[in-house]
């Protein structure tokens, strides 16, 4: 499976490669190893519990046998986690860790000198690993080698490590890395296995041609080398540097002196802000205090309203029952002006009728007369 953020070991004649992702952005944790006499990849399922699916750990090998994975993150986390795989009985198993153990990590680099596998850079998304440390393969056992300060490439994501040696020394080389933004500077590391050991860290700009780094001011370094880079580059040089008991002492005063300065300072520096703070609380209580006579004031009112808004809902009621009623007397006024309407008519057709009626009795009455018979009064009748 095409994959980036893998790790890739040298073990003898072969590649081994774990983990990494996909192009889907997948979490990979499965393990392949390339026959570089053959060119033929096997795929292998070891038993043991694996390392959890991740990218940009560490891989190294110890003995030719047993390959050691650290660190690492997923797309939510970094890990601090060690896992060895036994590559003669093909079996994972987890360790546990011993000394200072490296907080969570991915992106940093690893080379292995002898029996100690050191691990430069790296971060967890928030902000890259200040410290470089070491462990002891064997022993399984962290410790501290040099840390630094500050956003500086040495706490770097994605940089480069690797190991050389020079007039029988050891020495580390990182390039580059990106800490928010990329860089081109080369650091030195020149690891020692005396008993008492001081970190020196050294550094000058390059110019156009070549640059130097000489350590001149410490008559008791060990080691002496000379490093060119190209343009436009930085190269430090951290150097382990064998000192004698008062010196060490008098730098423990020193370093005494300015923890108890810098402590000071925080103190200051806290009880400023704790004062800020206090301010700040005052001012909240304040709004607080304004905001709740406000929210008292709002309460009456709305209950004011509440108040004038069933007054008005009753008159309302009381207007719709008067409606109702006019209503029902309307219509009984309809009904009453309908038999009104009909009594008129036959009022009407009743006088019409009688109306007739005399009509044709003064009619017969004339014509009785011209036949000889006298009309008759209407007492007669």
């Amino acid at each position: 499976v095409s994959r980036g953020g893998q790790s890739v070991t040298l073990v003898g004649s072969t590649l081994v490669i774990f983990g990494g992702q996909d192009a889907k952005r997948t979490l990979l944790n499965d393990l392949h190893i390339l026959d570089l006499e053959t060119m033929t990849w096997d795929d292998f399922d070891a038993v043991g519990v694996p390392p959890s699916p991740r990218s940009d750990h560490a891989a190294a090998v110890h003995a030719e046998r047993y390959l050691l994975i650290f660190g690492g993150g997923s797309h939510a986390t970094c890990f601090n986690d060690l896992h060895v795989l036994d590559l003669q009985a093909m079996e994972w198993s987890r360790p546990t860790q011993q000394g200072e153990i490296p907080s969570p990590r991915a992106g940093h680099a690893g080379v292995t000198v002898g029996e100690n596998w050191f691990i430069v850079g790296g971060g967890d998304n928030k902000s890259g690993a200040s410290e470089t440390v070491v462990l002891n393969m064997s022993t399984l056992v962290w410790s501290v080698v040099t840390s630094v300060e500050g956003r500086v490439p040495l706490a770097s994501e994605g940089l480069s490590l690797v190991v050389g040696s020079i007039s029988g020394e050891d020495i580390l080389v990182s390039f580059g890395g990106y800490n928010g933004r990329y860089n081109n500077e080369v650091n030195v590391l020149k690891p020692s296995h005396k008993s008492t050991l001081q970190s020196k860290i050294m550094e000058a700009p390059v110019p156009d041609s070549v640059s130097a780094v000489q350590n001149a001011t410490n008559p008791t370094r060990d080691l002496e080398s000379d490093f060119e880079v190209g343009q436009e580059g930085k190269i430090r040089e951290i150097v382990m540097d064998n000192t004698d008991s008062e010196h060490v002492k008098s730098k423990g005063e020193e370093t005494s002196e300015l923890i108890i300065a810098t402590l000071k300072a925080e103190k200051e520096e806290l009880e400023s802000s704790l004062n800020k703070e206090k301010l700040q609380s005052l001012q909240l209580k304040e709004e607080l205090t304004q905001a709740e006579t406000r929210n008292t004031d709002l309460y009456k009112e709305l209950q004011s309203i509440r108040g004038q808004l069933a007054a008005e809902q009753s008159r309302c009621f009381k207007l719709e029952v008067d409606v109702a009623e006019l209503r029902q007397k309307l219509q009984t006024m309809e009904t009453l002006q309908k038999e009104l309407e009909l009594l008129q008519r036959q009022k009407a057709a009743s006088e019409q009728a009688s109306l007739n009626a005399k009509q044709r009795q003064g009619s017969g009455g004339v014509w009785g007369w011209l036949a000889g018979s006298p009309p008759q009064n209407a007492d007669d009748a």
